[in-house]
């Protein structure tokens, strides 16, 4: 049997003692080995029919992207409500984006815009908390439904299957800087097992698979790939998985292969990690003098210089087998009285998320991998139609940016209109259960799901209750 230990001590009703790390075939969840869970997984016929070969990476634009200066310019409003840098053409007759989305632009037969979501909610951690949850009555974020379903690990790679990257994921240096992953990560009425699994900060998830560091951090996610690869490299030459089955050799290679390499982004060519790299989309210095005056202290961390890496590192998730992955984004509650006005953040946020997203779509065409992940961008709320006087736009429920890209689903479209100033749907209003739904169609066949044992009536119920938005099925 291998077993790891962590450096830490544990205590037990015996003392202290060396606390395990590590045991490939007794790697307990409730009672099972994750050998005995990949072998039950193999003869589940139910499963690999229910839960499709797809996966869903979800951009999180924390504090509420503004609809008007991203995917709804508005330039024939007045100049009080149209983007205030004015508007790209895209490749797609008669549509454009906000002007610091040019790649993007570029890209827009690869996009569904929709330009007609709404759900009513103006408040930071409500609306964050509905949106991630698809307004469903469990609370239970999209991610957490999906592992409901689909599992809490991959059967085949052992990675987990509902994740969220922070920009601390990247690189501890990176921990100071804003991100509020309880928003985004809740489980609602459904067991805190299923929560989505942080490698910064680890999480229960952690706990359960063994994958346990001292004070449950991934911080030193370094440090743990080196140990691995040493660990490895010493059972390699020394036979002890000779006599291993196919299912206890498979889990030893869940641990060591799918788990440790999909975290660590050095394995990228250096040219792709540049193609990813917004390191350069930092916040001026002028600018933090400007919000320190201001009394700000919030500003410095909404650099997107980690943007680039997080979307990068999703991308490794998925294709080692992550279902679901939440990117977050900070810095896009631009009112402009204390934190970024329009003027100062678009020019740093928009060119970042408009580089990574970019580089992230061209990555999976090239990598064949397009028609498996479904990217939604998103975020809690959108802005007032109308600039106000600090140049800012407030927060604003009645009309939030949506886009989807992938999946497998009809691209390069327009779904639904707004009103004149961008305030409201004109056409087509799509809600939260539509979104949810088109997800959980992406993610699953959910008349299979249906036959599985042991799902609870109220995921059911969620999962069959709401209609996809028509234009994308």
């Amino acid at each position: 049997m291998l077993k790891i230990l962590a450096d830490g001590l544990a205590r037990t009703c015996e003392g202290y003692t060396r606390r395990e790390f590590l045991s490939i075939g007794t790697l307990g969840f409730g009672g099972l080995s994750l050998a005995h869970l990949l072998a039950g997984r193999a003869q589940g016929a139910n499963w690999a029919q229910a839960v499709r070969d797809k996966a869903v990476v979800m951009l999180n634009m924390q504090g509420g992207p503004t609809q008007v200066e991203t995917f709804d310019p508005k330039m024939t409003a007045p100049q009080e409500y149209r983007a205030m840098f004015g508007e790209t053409k895209t490749v797609l007759p008669g549509v454009s984006f906000g002007s610091h989305f040019q790649e993007l632009a570029r890209l827009a037969d690869r996009l569904a815009v929709v330009r007609s979501y709404r759900h009513g909610i103006s408040s930071h951690g409500t609306a964050a908390k509905h949106v991630a949850a698809g307004g469903n009555n469990t609370g239970a974020t999209m991610g957490t439904l999906y592992a409901r379903v689909a599992g809490v690990t991959n059967g085949q790679t052992g990675i987990p299957n509902n994740s969220v990257v922070i920009p601390a994921a990247i690189d501890e240096k990176y921990s100071s800087f804003n991100a509020v992953p309880s928003r985004v990560t809740d489980t609602g009425s459904l067991p805190s097992f299923y929560k989505a699994f942080d490698p910064s900060a680890g999480g229960e998830i952690v706990e359960n698979m063994a994958l346990q560091l001292p004070e449950r951090r991934f911080g030193e996610r370094r440090a743990l790939l080196s140990r691995l690869d040493r660990l490895k490299r010493h059972i390699d030459g020394s036979g002890v998985l000779a006599s291993a089955d196919a299912f206890q050799q498979q889990a030893f290679d869940a641990i060591f292969g799918g788990i440790a390499e999909a975290f660590d982004i050095d394995r990228e060519a250096p040219r792709l990690v540049d193609r990813y790299d917004t390191s350069m989309f930092k916040v001026p210095d002028r600018l933090l003098r400007k919000r320190k005056q201001k009394r700000s202290s919030g500003v410095a961390g909404h650099s997107p210089v980690s943007l680039g890496k997080q979307m990068l590192m999703a991308r490794r998730l998925v294709e080692a087998g992550c279902g679901f992955v939440t990117v977050t984004s900070a810095g896009w509650d631009m009112h402009g009285a204390h934190e970024f006005d329009i003027a100062d953040g678009m020019p740093i946020l928009g060119p970042a998320v408009d580089k990574a997203v970019s580089a992230f779509l061209e990555d999976l065409e090239e990598r064949g991998l397009s028609e498996k992940v479904l990217l939604v961008i998103t975020g809690e709320f959108g802005r007032t139609p109308k600039i106000n006087n600090n140049l800012g736009r407030d927060h604003w429920g009645n009309l939030c940016t949506l886009a989807f890209a992938g999946g497998g689903l009809p691209m390069g479209q327009v779904i639904g209109q707004s009103d004149k100033y961008a305030s409201e749907p004109a056409s087509e209003p799509v809600s939260s259960g539509q979104v949810l739904a088109t997800i959980m169609h992406v993610l699953l066949d959910i008349g299979e799901v249906r036959l599985l044992p042991g799902i609870p009536n109220d995921v059911l119920t969620v999962l069959t209750n709401s209609e996809p938005i028509s234009q994308l099925m």
